[in-house]
């Protein structure tokens, strides 16, 4: 007799055998725990390969680059992409994606610049509701995907555009100055180690407990189950729809503080900002190794490559290359690892059929 499988078991050996036994003729097994986790290793040693060789290239290039200040300037420009890029690797795992991180950012950041002065909440009220608000936007995210069915494409573009046209309606299209809110520019420009910027310390230490949650905890376990074989996992006994709420709720809160993180950076909360911002946390995943297809990532190679993303558009700001062009560089820089992640899915299904 089959046992039966409760919601807080992780998959385990179950689906395991699900995906080596259980489907269609000539599908080719799971990959060795060992040459997957050699692979991920690779990756980041790659990753972090390019890092160095991009700070080593700028470094000759300009003798700006390499400074205090220009370095504390890359780990702020890091701090709030890689808020967004950590939350995200949880729903690129899945095989999903969200592309209403960038615009939910800016409306998180409004939300708490009215809390904070229209209504005049405490700070830890504004900041703790700005973090709620990201929460219910990533809940909703997941709603319409593990729920409705919808395509996560679909449906967090939606809400890309639901998120940007509310932040403009609330704000009234106008900043929102909070240089009047005690203490609520320290959260970002503040430093509790001398000459780190305290939201270069939210970064890591999100990063490190995420990292601890995607490695040790079921949710992570069922994020990679979700990712390498939904249907298996859903057939083993869990619930897919309750843990894939519980993911993209996760990443919207991800988005909730980088809301408040760049509001505190610029003391004001900026209505028509956030565009883009999407696409920059969505290549820093990539770049990482984490992959488009589901079943693969770590939140240390998305920090890598989000370091990887500021390293490179502050290197070519430095060297006075045109903004334009700067776009141009990223879109190649995405193109290259969507297809070296392609390149690995088909050499690891060649190797499974071999």
């Amino acid at each position: 007799m089959t046992q039966q499988r409760t919601d807080e078991q992780p998959p385990g050996t179950t689906v395991a055998a699900a995906g080596a036994g259980g489907g269609e003729a000539g599908t080719p097994g799971p990959k060795p725990a060992w040459r997957a986790s050699l692979g991920q290793r690779l990756q980041q040693a790659l990753a972090f390969g390019t890092l160095v060789a991009l700070v080593l290239f700028f470094s000759i290039a300009s003798p700006n680059f390499f400074t205090v200040s220009n370095l504390t300037s890359i780990l702020l420009a890091t701090a709030v992409i890689g808020i967004l890029a950590v939350g995200t690797t949880f729903v690129i795992i899945t095989g999903g994606i969200d592309l209403s991180i960038g615009t939910g950012m800016t409306l998180c950041a409004v939300v708490t610049g009215l809390l904070l002065t229209d209504l005049g909440l405490p700070l830890v009220v504004g900041v703790l509701g700005g973090i709620a608000f990201g929460a219910l936007i990533g809940f909703i995210n997941g709603f319409n995907v593990a729920v409705l069915g919808l395509p996560p494409f679909i449906a967090t573009l939606a809400m890309m555009m639901i998120a940007q046209g509310l932040a403009l309606v609330l704000s009234g299209v106008r900043p929102i100055y909070l240089s009047g809110v005690p203490g609520f520019q320290q959260i970002a420009l503040g430093q509790l180690i001398p000459g780190i910027p305290n939201a270069v310390l939210i970064l890591f230490g999100l990063a490190l407990v995420l990292g601890v949650v995607l490695s040790k905890t079921v949710l992570g376990r069922m994020t990679y189950a979700i990712g390498s074989n939904e249907e298996a996992t859903r057939l083993s006994g869990i619930n897919t729809r309750r843990w894939l709420l519980s993911i993209y709720a996760l990443a919207g809160a991800c988005t909730g503080l980088a809301g408040v993180v760049i509001a505190s950076r610029l003391s004001s909360a900026q209505p028509q900002l956030g565009m883009g911002y999407e696409l920059q946390a969505i290549a820093a995943v990539i770049i990482g190794g984490t992959s488009l297809l589901g079943g693969r990532g770590t939140i240390l190679g998305t920090l890598i490559g989000a370091l990887i993303m500021s390293v490179l558009i502050n290197g070519l700001r430095i060297m006075a290359v045109q903004s334009e062009w700067q776009t141009v560089v990223v879109g190649i820089v995405v193109l290259i690892a969507v297809f070296a992640d392609n390149l690995r899915k088909r050499r690891a299904e060649g190797g499974g059929r071999a």
